[in-house]
């Protein structure tokens, strides 16, 4: 599993591809998809979650809705025009981010 640390800088990133790939999810459905797609990885816990949706949501990038399941009520969110553009570039910068502590940890490519 990988530290906190790690995964804060690249959590807006990680969600918004998860819902760019999956049209609407709801948090514990995101929380969920990624540590399996991680191999179990990535925790990503309700504590850093939750404000990180807050936050894309406040910066206009996702839309919500809610849904009512019995008595439940459940948020799903939503990526919108605007965060399908951010998420192109946050993957670009994410990518030549990666590159560049590549080269500066001498770190070289592991066989898959």
């Amino acid at each position: 599993m990988y530290s906190s640390e790690l995964i804060k800088g690249t959590l807006k990133t990680i969600v918004l591809k998860q819902l760019e790939n999956n049209n609407r999810m709801y948090g514990y459905e995101i929380t969920q998809r990624v540590k399996e797609l991680s191999l179990q990885r990535i925790h990503i816990t309700e504590g850093a979650l939750y404000p990180t949706l807050h936050s894309l949501e406040t910066e206009g990038l996702v839309t919500t809705e809610i849904e009512y399941i019995g008595k439940r009520v459940r948020k799903y969110y939503r990526l919108n025009s605007k965060g399908k553009t951010a998420i192109d570039e946050k993957i670009s910068e994410l990518s030549d981010f990666m590159n560049t502590l590549q080269f500066l940890l001498d770190i070289k490519p592991q066989p898959q």
